[in-house]
């Protein structure tokens, strides 16, 4: 959900209004995708890296996540969407950790789109942390080396449970996945637009979603 602060700038604005825009379009894009059928959606909302940035900024972060969380349970309820947070979320404080496994068990239920947000999130930090949880595996005795392929790591990863990614959306005009689905973009079809997210709308994620339609998929095969 790349572009928040530039719209925000923009337009003689703190960054912190353009964090709110975005987390309001979020929302409106989330009904969209769920009617059309969409079984997960996976949004970068604060990388690893994030904590480097102004600590106002990342202040600003933090309220309007613990905000968003507790307006989930009423938000999702009509909706039949379940929250998934994928990330290390031990940084947080425990009032915002209590306020994420909270929102993922209420919205447990639900069969609709899967809502998956990446915080404190960075696609080497995953990496990293399955290979050190198999190695921790292999010296407890529980897997030998030989054990250890593609799905073994890939079942590791906190995307285990959700569908292979099939198309990455990079707004904003940068051309980059920033640490982001790393070990999940292999076979991803990546899509790129100048616009800033929150002004990328439902016309402009469906000319995404048709252009990924319409590219032929080989997975290394002729």
């Amino acid at each position: 959900m790349d572009g928040n602060g530039r719209w925000a700038r923009r337009r003689g604005m703190p960054r912190s209004v353009g964090h709110k825009a975005g987390a309001d379009n979020l929302e409106s894009m989330c009904d969209y995708l769920n009617s059309i059928g969409v079984k997960a959606l996976t949004v970068y909302a604060f990388s690893t890296e994030n904590w480097s940035r102004p600590q106002d900024e990342v202040d600003a972060l933090m309220d309007l996540l613990y905000g968003y969380l507790l307006t989930v349970e009423e938000k999702f309820k009509n909706r039949n969407m379940k929250l998934k947070i994928s990330g290390d979320t031990s940084a947080f404080s425990e009032k915002i950790r209590g306020a994420i496994a909270h929102a993922e068990e209420v919205t447990a239920p639900g069969d609709g789109m899967v809502l998956n947000i990446a915080l404190n999130y960075g696609g080497r930090s995953e990496i990293t942390r399955a290979a050190r949880l198999a190695a921790e595996a292999v010296k407890e005795g529980k897997i030998t080396p030989d054990d250890i392929d593609e799905d073994y790591i890939g079942g590791l990863m906190y995307t285990a449970d959700l569908p292979e990614v099939d198309l990455i959306i990079r707004p904003s005009g940068e051309q980059r996945l920033s640490n982001f689905l790393l070990w999940q973009a292999a076979y991803a079809e990546l899509w790129y637009s100048d616009i800033c997210w929150p002004d990328f709308k439902e016309k402009d994620m469906e000319r995404a979603i048709i252009d990924y339609q319409n590219r032929d998929r080989r997975f290394g095969n002729v």
